[in-house]
């Protein structure tokens, strides 16, 4: 596996590839990589003959007081994983590569409305901070398919808007949400949780099961199935954010003729923000 930090680096092998007629895919992240992160790789490797996965973690997308310098950064381990799943090149900028004149001077991209509900209103700027490092990141790889995760739903679809808006020539791919044996969606905050609290994250995936049930068979009142299982969680020991139903191809609240539902929900376990989301099909 090649190792790039410069742009140099990076721009001098994507081009070799790139005259072998090779298609490109990336996976970026922000390091302390689990088996989600690594199921994005495998899933890149069948979409192109070569992948990128990008390690940087973004200051532009954590809010204040938020947990940027205590993030974990553990790019020994991350490259020695990557390496092992067969990825061709992992993107480790440093700060000065991505923000050439400084985060304060970064040029910004903003995807308005998608981004006023849910984690863009309970984190202000994140999406404005996400899909500028992502642009950024797409500018210098130039790939032909990128994968993100769906645990980050709302943000794959942000990221969906912003490359259909400016006529990016680049396909998005979403991999499915890895879990781990209790439920819980695998995160690399997942590391701040204790054991108890651990075991009280996974009621959120249980909530979101029920709801998604009753939904499948057939109940109507979503307000009344966002009450309940805001209770639910609360009774459970989590501290809910919010948990709402919504049509999984715009986020707008469902009609009569949706077929499909994305169920959203954002807790707190322990002091650690937890998200996660289930889609619900109707035949």
């Amino acid at each position: 596996m090649i190792t790039a930090h410069t742009r140099s680096d990076l721009r001098s092998q994507l081009l070799q590839w790139r005259k072998d007629g090779d298609r490109i895919a990336v996976v970026p992240t922000m390091g302390n990589l689990h088996e989600g992160h690594l199921s994005l790789a495998r899933l890149g490797k069948t979409l192109a003959e070569r992948v990128v996965v990008s390690v940087f973690v973004n200051p532009t997308q954590f809010g204040e007081g938020e947990d940027f310098d205590s993030y974990p950064r553990t790019l020994p381990e991350d490259a020695q994983k990557l390496s092992g799943e067969g990825v061709h090149l992992l993107f480790a900028p440093d700060m000065q590569t991505v923000y050439p004149f400084g985060v304060a001077s970064a040029t910004r991209v903003s995807v308005p409305g998608l981004t006023d509900e849910f984690c863009g209103a309970g984190r202000p700027g994140h999406f404005d901070g996400v899909t500028s490092v992502v642009l950024r990141l797409f500018t210098l790889i130039q790939p032909d398919v990128a994968v993100f995760g769906q645990k980050d739903f709302q943000q794959q679809l942000v990221i969906r808007r912003m490359v259909e808006d400016i006529g990016l020539p680049i396909e998005i791919s979403t991999g499915a949400v890895v879990r781990e044996p209790g439920g819980l969606a695998m995160s690399s905050r997942n590391s701040y949780l204790g054991a108890a609290d651990r075991e009280t994250a996974a009621g959120l995936y249980r909530v979101l099961q029920q709801t998604g049930a009753r939904i499948q068979d057939g109940q109507e009142d979503f307000v009344m199935l966002e009450a309940a299982a805001l209770t639910s969680l609360e009774s459970g020991g989590l501290q809910p954010e919010y948990f709402s139903i919504r049509n999984s191809a715009d986020l707008s609240i469902p009609d009569s003729a949706c077929r499909e539902f994305v169920i959203l929900a954002a807790a707190c376990v322990g002091g650690v923000r937890l998200i996660d989301n289930i889609v619900v099909a109707m035949p």
